[in-house]
């Protein structure tokens, strides 16, 4: 236990560092990654550099993700993965849900214990998720993908603007939960913005879990730990939970085609749903409709969104049966020209989470999405471990039994992650995806269809905007038109003005193939940065 006045991850003052400006688009004949902030993407081009495949690459970043980011990922979240294998030409879903614990059925949770604290985690599935993928699908070993992270927590990570910023915002719970001894300046304060922030507590961990492995999380010392800790706070994770380890499944991925292009995404408890009918609504839709820099496209786009956000609410499946349901009416090509029909008329009468994409020179692909669920989870992290436990128990259903996330034993949260892999012809040509809860799909949806008419890094960074099921229009107004916002206005949608390039509308990170050149794009929305070997 830290000294009174002194956190665990203050046992050298921090250095203040100048600011680092990410390379934000990059390209590379040799393979390419990008990730939600520059440390991680630095992590994956130095695996692809020493011969890595993109496996290797994706786990070294997910692993220093949770060190350089850990408001929005980490040991304690979940990982789910889209993997392409040039060899077999063979598409995977990897899906690495957590799960509750089984004395749920023996307690009510308020909606605080949902949202903070202890009771409001998951167990944890991305070191059983990382550590799989690594063993079935990579080539390096589990102590050279982890040794980028491993020397980030010892070193330190540069407090960026938009962490400090984060912090801020969440320092009233930060302050009352045990996230706060290593989070919080002598457990008070915020770090400020240019200060190295070094865990040590975490650099263990992580060191024991490159030496003994990912089985170690959930049988062994870092288990033991974990089960004292959910003990001493009134948890509810067990040596049960732990032991079943939630080893991810793997899924055949959602496809459709759309100018072209052939998509893999992810179905259920994902959101691939929505992206795959968004695109098709948009593809019986005339072209004048697909500009939304203007009034017209803008309320069409916002309509769309909110459609098939509606459709995915209405239409849940659990995700063993979903592949053996026959009318899957949200992907298919007949519903989405009804739906765009309807919108037509409509207008005519009415006037978190971190993603990254690699793509090595092999042309293996992964689009890899974790998190722990909100900005820095419950709040809540063991002193002798370092990492923050998730609250994924905030994304379950608590009203319908017999909804397929309803809240049981062993049930899985309802996720609205979409990592994707697209195709020209028969070779990977886009590693795309994004964190932001319901707003992953449409920020995806935008940038796709921004690449027909865009650079890429212009398409990224781009205005956003998103629609939500009851229709509050969130947008980046100052980057639109200004007729936009009446436009949406007058048509019944309410107005929800962000900053421009606003972190609530997403963070995609994306690699594209050009020929024998890979360019990766990072959004300028968070701290990322793209990055491939030179050689």
């Amino acid at each position: 236990m830290a000294a009174k006045g002194k956190t665990p991850n203050d046992d050298r003052e921090p250095p203040r560092r100048e600011p680092v400006r990410p390379q934000r688009i990059a390209a590379s004949p040799h393979g390419m990654a990008t990730t939600a902030s520059y440390p991680a993407t630095e992590a994956a081009s130095g695996i692809l550099a020493r011969g890595g495949n993109a496996v290797d690459a994706a786990v070294a970043a997910a692993f220093a993700l949770g060190v350089c980011e850990p408001f929005a990922s980490g040991l304690g979240g979940q990982t789910v993965m889209m993997i392409y294998l040039a060899e077999t030409h063979k598409t995977i879903a990897l899906d690495g849900s957590s799960r509750a614990p089984n004395r749920i059925a023996a307690v009510t949770l308020s909606r605080s214990d949902r949202l903070l604290g202890h009771r409001a985690t998951t167990v944890p599935s991305t070191p059983a998720v990382l550590g799989y993928a690594l063993e079935h699908y990579g080539t390096k070993s589990l102590q050279e993908v982890i040794e980028p992270a491993v020397v980030l927590a010892e070193e330190g990570c540069l407090v960026t603007e938009l962490r400090h910023a984060l912090t801020k915002r969440e320092l009233q719970h930060l302050r009352a939960g045990s996230a706060g001894r290593f989070f919080l300046k002598d457990g008070r304060r915020p770090y400020p913005v240019g200060a190295t922030f070094r865990q040590p507590v975490l650099a263990k961990t992580l060191g024991r879990l490159a030496e003994a492995g990912v089985e170690d999380f959930y049988l062994g010392e870092i288990s033991r730990r974990i089960r004292e800790d959910m003990f001493a706070h009134d948890g509810l994770i067990f040596e049960d939970d732990l032991a079943w380890i939630p080893w991810p499944v793997e899924r055949k991925p959602l496809v459709c085609r759309f100018d072209g292009l052939r998509l893999f995404t992810f179905g259920p408890p994902g959101a691939g749903r929505t992206l795959i009918e968004m695109l098709n609504i948009i593809g019986h839709l005339p072209e004048r409709y697909r500009n939304f820099d203007t009034p017209q496209g803008a309320v069409v786009l916002a309509e769309t969104i909110r459609r098939a956000n509606l459709d995915r609410r209405d239409r849940n499946f659990d995700p063993n049966f979903y592949p053996q349901v026959q009318d899957k009416r949200m992907v298919s090509a007949e519903y989405a020209e009804v739906v765009a029909k309807q919108i037509r008329a409509r207008i005519r009468t009415r006037g978190e989470t971190t993603h990254l994409s690699v793509m090595d020179r092999f042309g293996n692909v992964v689009a890899l999405t974790q998190s722990i669920e909100r900005v820095y989870g419950s709040c809540e992290a063991s002193p002798e471990l370092g990492f923050l436990y998730n609250n994924y128990m905030s994304a379950f259903e608590y009203q319908d039994m017999t909804h397929p996330y309803y809240l049981r034993p062993n049930a899985v949260p309802w996720a609205s992650v979409a990592p994707t892999i697209i195709f020209r012809g028969r070779r990977p040509w886009l590693a795309i995806g994004s964190p932001g809860s319901e707003r992953i799909t449409s920020a995806i949806v935008q940038v796709l269809l921004r690449l027909g008419s865009h650079a890429p890094l212009e398409a990224v960074s781009a205005p956003r905007l998103h629609c939500s099921v009851r229709g509050r229009v969130s947008l980046e107004a100052a980057r639109f038109r200004d007729d936009i916002p009446p436009a949406l206005a007058k048509r019944g949608f309410t107005v929800d003005v962000r900053d421009p390039h606003s972190f609530y509308l997403g963070c995609v990170q994306m690699v594209m193939r050009d020929k024998d050149t890979f360019i990766g794009v990072a959004d300028p929305r968070r701290d990322g940065s793209a990055a491939g070997p030179k050689k």
